[in-house]
């Protein structure tokens, strides 16, 4: 019945000895898969997740009213219950029994709101066959969205609320143990809540469910997986690596381990700890040491030195070494617990960035150092989970898409406030991938944070919890505290306070660097005394669209690092058919605006890239979406490169999308990249040759000019390199080639090599395309890029775009920016709109 750790293949008599014990006289009913770990392992952990479970609806407060955690374990009446999952979540069980229909399709989530004005109740039957005598049984629940009480078998046990830290009760006295089946039968009861309505209130604590990512449909379940695990009386809380690398290149693995003594009296434990290669061939290092454990929570440290260790690195810096660390703690020769870790040996520092001014332009050093070396951040925000509604997810999603991520030449993903923190196998993934991650510890994307000192205690508690749960991981490697929380706080003053005392909670468990807030330059920030240069997001150009042709806007920012740079975008075809009903695909519906398609934004983003909107069929305007967010990213991410080591990092807004949407994405919500992928992809080269311009838009009767560039993010010498540029006309007639000699890119670079000009466009009528290459000495091609500029008036271009931007700014005065009825004239008053009869189209799609 319990799943346990992998074992030692040192003692393989006595493990099998163990085995057939176990097989013969297991401690719970029969359960596949029962194995020993290290040696004479009392641990046994048995996982109550999966689809046994079933779910029951209540009115708030009627549960317990009407008896259901009184419910005989032995009785069937949960059997008619709905089934249900866990880990998972409401809606989606509900989806899965057809009592609501699937919430990401057309408008549906409206229809699901009643959900959330119940309590529901989730039950699961399992069995107990052996004594748990000299044991300690807990139940652990590594998290539930939002807050719930637990019964076991009548026990009322507890409640907690949080959805990213994990409890647990100690279940031992409430047990029902018999050889006989119908008395061996234990009953679990989990009443969930309805789900917070007001996010200020469970800020830090729960994901916010507003901004424009989803519609109002609160998220609520038992989102991670719940287990029963046995020890001895002495148990391991938490089991920390924490590491350093010294002077002569050694390293030290100084393990934290808390201690729980459940017994009155104190008891002199043995410790024993091995470490060994997890992804690498390494001898096994293994060091017996002792302490006294007194009752209660108790911390043991000890050292463990390596000569020649092996570092984790970012996959474009080096390899990902793990280590894998077990410890057994032994009373005598009995083994109460044993724990299994994996970890990575890494150094993680800051540096000012070269360029602005400590406490004049900054506050914070923004470049992030790994074992002494420079690690330029090529990154996205997360937006995950992969979906909103967990039970939908699956761990081989996390797989794909971050490998996804690698394959695009990230080498950072950022989780930022409006998501949450992820669950283990994401860190994992990118622990084995390379990848670093960069993140906000929980959930602040909002203004508006409890002012009751206990209240806010639980905020800094909750982050504590998820910095120890994460921090074994190399690949996490830095912390903020909030995300867009200055822009809306009413105090500056209390919110700073709040966030410095927030990162000094996280960094007394873990040595990372830490800034408060992102992105710090706006007015409140500015009064809470940040200074003016601290980080950029990015967003303007959305946000504020007409005001600035893209390549325009891009010249106004000069800043060490942009945490968001967001451009949006319309999934393919394939995936609209998914959750865009028929009948709205084309020309957009009202389902449309209820996934946030900005349908004004999105035929003007066209227009600045292509000069055209692309309207003229469905095919055309996802397609031209997609290429217009991937150009505008691309000559983005080239812009800020260059301006490398000044600029120390990027990060796109978004890499996926957590429920099918039209907005920040580049993977969409079915895992499909989307065409502005593969420009993410070509803009993020670890040695990229690029092309710095000064317009999109030139005349036939002047030259194009530019700057040849090559930025080198490998710490590796290119010598004796050269490179090539061609001009070609839209139809690919050859109008120009030149061949330039650069020598030596040199490692952790940007460089300017050469500065072109070329007399061609007079030869064009429409856009000229451009390719560049890079080769060594041997033809060896380095990197590629591409472009196209257009045949026009800059200045005339700008002056079209601002009219454009006017007329939006009167329709979203009127509505407000999050009402999409602004885009159909049956709900402006330009149309009679019979529901039922005619379908709303958005206006100026060529309707």
């Amino acid at each position: 019945m319990f799943l346990k750790n992998k074992y030692s293949t040192n003692y393989k008599k006595l493990i099998m000895g163990v085995f057939i014990f176990c097989l013969l006289s297991t401690m719970l009913q029969a359960q596949p898969n029962t194995m020993i770990s290290h040696t004479e392992n009392s641990q046994l952990i048995r996982d109550l997740s999966g689809v046994k479970w079933t779910m029951k609806m209540m009115l708030p407060g009627e549960g317990v009213k009407m008896g259901l955690p009184q419910l005989p374990p032995e009785d069937i009446e949960t059997l008619v219950w709905n089934y249900a999952k866990v880990p998972g979540d409401v809606y989606t069980d509900l989806w899965k029994a057809g009592v609501i229909e699937d919430p990401y399709f057309g408008r549906n989530s409206v229809k699901a709101q009643w959900v959330q004005q119940y309590e529901w109740w989730y039950a699961h039957q399992f069995h107990v066959s052996e004594p748990v005598d000299n044991k300690v049984v807990k139940i652990v629940f590594e998290g539930v969205d939002y807050a719930c009480d637990v019964w076991l078998n009548g026990h009322y046990l507890g409640r907690h609320e949080g959805a990213f830290s994990g409890f647990s009760f100690d279940v031992t006295n409430y047990l029902r143990v018999s050889k006989k089946r119908l008395s061996s039968t234990n009953m679990l009861m989990i009443k969930l809540d309805p789900p917070p309505r007001v996010n200020a209130l469970v800020a830090g604590k729960k994901t916010p469910w507003f901004g424009d990512y989803w519609r109002d449909l609160v998220p609520f379940g038992i989102i991670r997986p719940v287990k029963m695990i046995s020890t001895g009386k002495v148990r391991f809380d938490d089991v920390y690596a924490n590491t350093s690398i010294n002077k002569d290149n050694s390293a030290d693995v100084s393990l934290e381990l808390t201690v729980e003594n459940t017994e009155s009296s104190a008891k002199n434990m043995n410790f024993v700890a091995s470490l060994e290669g997890k992804n690498f061939s390494s001898k096994v290092k293994t060091v017996t040491f002792s302490a006294l454990v007194e009752p209660g929570i108790h911390k043991v440290t000890h050292n463990i030195h390596l000569d020649n260790p092996k570092l984790w690195w970012p996959w474009d810096m080096g390899k990902p070494n793990l280590y894998k660390a077990r410890i057994s703690l032994k009373e005598g020769k009995f083994n109460q617990d044993f724990k299994e870790i994996t970890f990575g040996i890494r150094e993680v520092t800051s540096k000012w960035n070269p360029g602005f001014k400590k406490d004049v332009d900054v506050s914070f050093p923004r470049s992030t150092y790994i074992n002494g070396k420079f690690h330029f951040i090529r990154s996205a925000c997360w937006g995950g989970p992969p979906d909103i509604f967990v039970g939908r997810t699956s761990i081989e999603e996390y797989k794909t898409l971050i490998q996804l991520a690698k394959d695009a030449n990230m080498n950072n993903i950022r989780i930022f406030g409006w998501h949450p923190p992820e669950i283990p196998e994401f860190y994992q993934y990118c622990d084995e991938m390379g990848i670093t991650v960069w993140q906000d510890m929980i959930p602040l994307g909002t203004g508006n944070i409890p002012d009751k000192e206990e209240e806010l205690a639980e905020i800094f508690n909750e982050g504590v919890r998820v910095v120890k749960e994460r921090r074994n991981h190399p690949s996490l490697i830095m912390m903020e505290g909030g995300e867009e929380m200055l822009l809306r706080t009413r105090d500056a003053k209390f919110g700073r306070e709040f966030l410095e005392r927030l990162g000094d909670s996280l960094q007394a468990y873990v040595d990372l660097p830490y800034v408060p807030d992102s992105p710090l330059t706006c007015e409140v920030s500015q009064e809470a005394g940040f200074k003016p240069k601290e980080a950029v997001h990015a967003l303007r150009y959305f946000y504020d669209m007409g005001s600035f042709l893209h390549e325009d806007w891009l010249k106004t920012m000069e800043f060490p690092i942009v945490p968001e740079f967001a451009i949006t975008s319309v999934p393919s075809i394939e995936s609209l058919k998914k959750f865009i009903p028929e009948d709205e695909l084309w020309t957009p519906g009202l389902s449309w605006g209820h996934h946030w398609a900005d349908l004004v934004r999105l035929r003007m983003q066209n227009w600045d890239v292509f000069g055209d909107e692309k309207i003229g069929s469905l095919e055309e305007f996802v397609n031209a979406s997609q290429d217009t967010q991937g150009i505008i990213f691309q000559n983005g991410i080239e812009y800020f490169r260059r301006q490398k080591p000044s600029l120390s990092g990027i990060a796109l807004c978004h890499f996926i999308t957590y429920w099918p949407d039209m907005k920040w994405g580049i993977v969409d919500n079915y895992q499909e990249p989307k065409r502005s992928y593969d420009f993410v992809k070509k803009a993020y080269q670890p040695l990229l040759i690029n092309l710095s311009f000064e317009k999109r838009r030139w005349s036939k009767n002047e030259a194009f000019k530019g700057e040849l560039w090559v930025v080198n993010d490998l710490f590796e010498d290119f010598k004796n390199c050269q490179a090539s540029i061609i001009f070609k006309d839209n139809h690919g007639k050859l109008l120009k080639e030149e061949t330039f000699k650069i020598g030596t890119v040199k490692a952790n670079s940007a460089k300017k090599f050469e500065t072109i000009s070329a007399d061609v466009l007079k030869q064009v009528d429409e856009k000229v395309l451009v390719e560049l290459k890079l080769v060594n000495k041997k033809g060896e091609i380095l990197s590629e890029n591409d472009y196209f500029f257009l045949i026009g008036d800059q200045k005339e271009a700008t002056k079209m775009f601002q009219k454009m931007r006017d007329e939006r700014r009167v329709l979203e005065t009127e509505f407000g920016y999050g009402n999409y009825y602004r885009f159909f004239d049956e709900f402006t008053g330009g149309k009679t709109y019979d529901s039922g009869v005619n379908v709303p189209r958005a206006r100026d799609y060529g309707n």
